[in-house]
Order: structure tokens, then C-alpha cells, then sequence
């Protein structure tokens, strides 16, 4: 079997089985294990619809990393469940998902999924510096579209876009982020720069949207392009020329906090390998999980 590298964005996947599986079913401590659930059984479709032969879940060690805070202070600010002066930024978590993220955790050591974070940086980090550095195949599985900079049909880097749905999976090439955007994956942090992006506190370039950013870059190549145009006035219209221009501030940090950090020193993915059933029934057992773990063990098992 040819060598595929599945990454996991596993913080975007929980939360989207968190909202979108019943939380009728508990574990015997009474914390319900929707998210859990959820979770596993996207593992099991993933596994079985894409046939990696390697597979990491990418964590969040830090969801806010304060240099991205340093140089954008509205970064994520919404997402901050309380300000503790000298304390590390909260996350706001639901409680019901909270109790469960120790349970996937778990899960994920019983299945014999490496869990990898780095300190002072997001899964996308991590994610970033696998797809880059990787000498085989990648899928980048994830519901955040600042991932799409990471396309690469020259390195067969293809992201997996979970924003519609499991039901709906979207499989991002070269190709597809073209006839969405009509920029190049290339192309794709500068674009989210200029128009912005509300879910992660960046204003973006006032007046600038998804088309307008597009057409620039078109014209330009890229935000270094656009802003030497601003500077000259030279093929840019007045109008964009003063956008460009009075977000000279924002525009000179903003690409250091989009762009995806690609060379950290990250540890060597496994092979798969078949998981322990005793252990994965154990699992399922002492968490009420039914038979997600065991779909879940069975892809994982058809892949080693």
C-alpha cells in the first residue's frame, strides 16, 4: 500500500461532534460522551474513505499563542472565557465538552494515535509543519479554511474540508481552491489577510472582501505586489489604493499571524498499527462508547 499521511485538526473535529452528535448517552460517571463518540466515529470514516498509512492528531498545546496576541491583540479575543491577569488565556468550552476532551485523549492513546502539540503553538502549526516537511502523500483533515494555504498538487497535499459536514466532505486541490476563491493555495494567507476573517479576530483590509482581495491578487501576485502598487499608485484604482494605505499597520503584522508555521522540529509519525481489542473493549466499556470505538479500531486494524 502506498505511504498517505493523515493529519487530524482534532480541536475542529471534536467541537463539530460535540454540536453535531445527541448528547443522550453517558458514561458512567454521568459526563455525557457525544463529542467522544462523535469523534470516533469520524476517525473510522476518515481512515476508511482515504486509506492513510500514517496518522496524527494535531493538537492545540496553545490555542492563543501570545506572539500572534502580540502583534494582533484582537486575536481570537472572543473566544476568551475569562482574562486572569498573569494566567493564561481560557478557552471558552462548553462544560459538556470539556469533561470529555481527557476521554478522546484516551481513546486516541488506546487506538495507538500519537497526539502532538507544541508549546506557543496551534494545531495549525503543527499541521503546517507536517504537510511541509512530509516525504510522502498528505490529507489535512480539518473545518478551518486558514489551512487551505497548505494545498500543493506538486507535493500532493490535499485538505479534507469538514465545513459542510461528514456527509459532505470537501477534498481541496490546486483546482478547487481556484473555482472557490479564484486565487492559488499560494495565494491564500495573503487573501485571508486583506478581507479578514471575524471567527479569528482579524479585521482585514477595511472595504476589501472576498472579491476585491482576489482581483488584487490577481493583478499583483501577492500582498508584497499589492502594497508596492499602493505605494506607486501604479495599476491599483484610488479608491483600493486608500484601503490598502490606511491599513499599513495591520497589513505590515497580519501575514506573521495568518501564515502557518512550517519548520518545527516535530517527532516521526508510525506506521498504523493494529489496536489492542481487549483494550479498545476495556475502552468502550468503562465510557459507554457503544460501538464507536470499535469502528473506529477496525479502520485503524484494515490500515496496518
Amino acid at each position: 500500500m502506498s505511504d498517505r499521511l493523515m493529519l487530524l485538526d482534532s480541536a475542529s473535529l471534536y467541537f463539530r461532534a460535540f454540536y453535531g452528535v445527541p448528547d443522550t448517552v453517558e458514561a458512567p460517571d454521568g459526563r455525557p460522551v457525544n463529542a467522544v463518540r462523535g469523534f470516533l466515529d469520524m476517525i473510522a470514516k476518515l481512515v476508511t474513505t482515504y486509506e492513510p498509512t500514517h496518522l496524527v492528531a494535531c493538537w492545540d498545546d496553545d490555542w492563543r499563542p501570545q506572539w500572534r496576541v502580540d502583534l494582533i491583540p484582537t486575536y481570537k479575543t472572543h473566544r476568551v472565557a475569562e482574562v486572569v491577569a498573569g494566567a493564561p488565556d481560557v478557552e471558552e468550552v462548553p462544560d459538556p465538552l470539556e469533561t470529555q476532551v481527557p476521554v478522546i485523549r484516551e481513546a486516541l492513546a488506546t487506538l495507538g494515535v500519537p497526539v502532538v502539540g507544541r508549546a506557543a503553538h496551534e494545531a495549525d502549526d503543527v499541521i503546517g509543519s507536517y504537510a511541509s516537511q512530509a516525504s510522502m502523500p498528505v490529507d489535512v483533515v480539518t473545518g478551518d479554511r486558514d489551512l487551505f494555504q497548505l494545498v500543493d498538487d506538486a507535493r500532493d497535499v490535499r485538505v479534507v474540508y469538514t465545513g459542510r459536514g461528514m456527509s459532505n466532505l470537501e477534498v481541496l486541490t490546486d483546482a478547487a481552491v481556484v473555482a472557490k476563491y479564484g486565487i492559488l493555495p499560494s495565494q491564500y494567507a495573503d487573501f485571508a489577510t486583506l478581507r479578514g476573517d471575524a471567527s479569528d479576530g482579524l479585521p482585514g483590509v477595511a472595504g476589501v472582501g472576498d472579491k476585491t482581495a482576489a482581483s488584487l491578487l490577481a493583478a499583483h501576485g501577492d500582498l508584497a505586489g499589492i502594497r508596492a502598487a499602493a505605494a506607486t499608485g501604479e495599476g491599483i484604482a484610488a479608491g483600493v489604493r486608500a484601503k490598502v494605505l490606511a491599513a499599513a499597520d495591520y497589513l505590515d503584522v497580519a501575514p506573521t499571524v495568518v501564515a502557518v508555521v512550517r519548520d518545527l522540529d516535530l517527532p516521526p509519525v508510525p506506521r498504523i498499527t493494529a489496536p489492542d481489542a481487549a483494550a479498545v473493549d476495556a475502552l468502550a466499556t468503562r465510557w459507554s462508547l457503544g460501538s464507536s470505538a470499535e469502528r473506529a479500531a477496525a479502520a485503524l486494524h484494515a490500515r496496518a
